[in-house]
């Protein structure tokens, strides 16, 4: 789904103002070839295999599965409504890959985005480890996948989207004196947990927010996603449970006026870098460490591994983890790519000048147009010596293909893709995420262009699909293990 905005925004602050106004109700709370399943992907008939949580033998992790959120595994199936169009879908990708360059841009150029701390007056005045299951969310806007959390004491369970694109981890709460979008789940109680707590205005916690203001002496935080998603409320700490492992007082937003495309999930965890981030505030108990799978098919489960118990490093394909190219995004050198085994003619400059970033909410990979001309170029000829038909273009994705041309059988081999890495890493995209699946007659090409050769490139989530994808900050690497789910 969404990356959030540190920018000084003027929405934002009128949105803290009017919360502030209400905020006396809850200032208290308590071969080369690979092989196609057509109607897998399509998700035809497919039941719900969906594995237990479970904590790991080791004392530093735990497991939580990951589901699509309008997958039958996702705990709101019953209750999604129509999910969004394809259209729909790739229209809020765009705007979060444009997004992204934006936050890439400003964070790599010198022009670094200071914290927003909004005073009273300025307010009156601009109106161990732990593994967790993880789904796939398409109402989100960007094809996010949602995981389980625990949240308060007694704990109540929630279904939030996580994004390693995001630091700061919030969820609706009551009593919502703003707004709140519908969710399948009751909204998180504050005044039913006994170790809630708000956080004060005078905490440096409050500084760590990039948008914060004041109310009340409370602390209160404020959100902007890239597709334009909102989210308002108090800073607050509760204990979060993951599967069976506990992080006491963890720091979140306690959201009372949201809105945007977060589908019925209560809310975000954030995994990015940043200090308010899962990954940092769970430092000490996890070791700078998680990995997930995302599943191949919407009826799948996948997991999210908090902590070196049950991470895939021993069989993980490592890259360097580029920390000092910016805040928050998990940075990494792409320095090549193969089809059917052979590598294509592009530059190195072509990688190097643009960069890359892994990033679990982006749908679609974004390549440099230098790049993308010869991918384009050398899967066009190997589907064409395979048999199958050219179809309409679907958005921005411009090479599509009819797969019932191809005989009509449920099995179809497909031309390998495969991405390079600095430090010798290697992706061998799987059979499922090669094509964006629109139906059995369009199924186009899961990368696209980015507007300029110098705009960061995007590992995306389809092409993440059946790697465990290992983040260590301790030791500064990103890992692709094959075949985790």
């Amino acid at each position: 789904m969404a990356v959030s905005c540190c920018c000084p925004d003027q929405g934002l602050f009128l949105l803290l103002l009017l919360l502030a106004a209400a905020a006396g109700a809850v200032s208290s709370g308590g071969s080369s070839d690979v092989q196609l399943n057509v109607e897998a992907l399509l998700h035809v008939g497919s039941p719900c295999l969906t594995p237990q949580e479970h904590k790991h033998g080791a004392a530093t992790g735990t497991r939580m599965p990951i589901v699509h959120q309008h997958g039958p595994c996702s705990p709101p199936a019953e209750e999604h409504g129509k999910p969004p169009s394809h259209e729909e879908i790739l229209a809020a990708d765009q705007r979060r890959v444009e997004y992204i360059h934006r936050r890439v841009a400003e964070t790599t150029t010198g022009h670094q985005v200071r914290p927003t701390k909004l005073q009273p007056a300025s307010l009156s005045s601009s109106a161990a480890s732990a593994n967790v299951p993880a789904s796939s969310g398409d109402k989100v806007g960007t094809g996010n996948y949602v995981v389980t959390i625990g949240l308060g004491t007694p704990g109540e369970r929630l279904t939030v989207v996580f994004d390693t694109g995001s630091d700061t981890t919030w969820v609706q709460c009551q009593p919502c004196v703003g707004s709140c979008y519908r969710q399948k789940e009751p909204l998180f109680s504050p005044a039913k947990s006994s170790t809630y707590a708000n956080i004060s205005c005078s905490s440096p916690y409050c500084s760590d927010l990039d948008n914060s203001g004041c109310s009340g002496g409370h602390c209160l935080y404020a959100v902007r996603y890239g597709d334009g998603s909102t989210t308002v409320g108090f800073y607050a700490h509760d204990t979060l449970t993951l599967a069976s492992d506990a992080v006491k007082e963890f720091r979140f937003g306690c959201g009372e006026k949201n809105r945007g495309l977060f589908g019925q999930a209560a809310g975000l965890m954030g995994l990015g870098r940043g200090k308010t981030s899962l990954t940092a505030q769970a430092r000490d108990k996890y070791g700078g460490v998680f990995s997930y799978c995302l599943p191949a098919t919407p009826s799948g489960t996948g997991f999210l591994d908090l902590g070196q118990a049950g991470s895939p490093a021993a069989n993980a394909r490592l890259t360097p983890m580029l920390t000092d190219m910016g805040p928050t995004f998990y940075y990494v050198g792409l320095t090549g790519i193969k089809v059917d085994g052979r590598a294509l003619s592009i530059p190195g400059s072509v990688f190097s000048d643009a960069g890359a970033v892994v990033d679990s909410g982006t749908v679609i990979t974004r390549l440099p147009p230098k790049a993308y001309a010869p991918l384009r170029s050398a899967f066009a000829k190997a589907m064409e010596g395979l048999g199958y038909k050219k179809a309409p273009a679907t958005s921005f994705l411009d090479t599509c293909y009819d797969l019932t041309a191809a005989g009509g059988k449920a099995w179809k081999a497909l031309p390998a893709v495969s991405l390079a890495f600095q430090g010798g890493a290697s992706l061998d995209v799987d059979k499922s995420g090669i094509l964006y699946m629109v139906d059995e007659s369009r199924a186009c090409l899961a990368f696209a262009p980015n507007d300029g050769d110098t705009d960061m490139a995007i590992v995306g989530n389809t092409q993440q699909k059946t790697y465990g994808v290992l983040y260590d900050l301790g030791k500064k690497v990103v890992g692709f293990a094959p075949g985790a789910c």
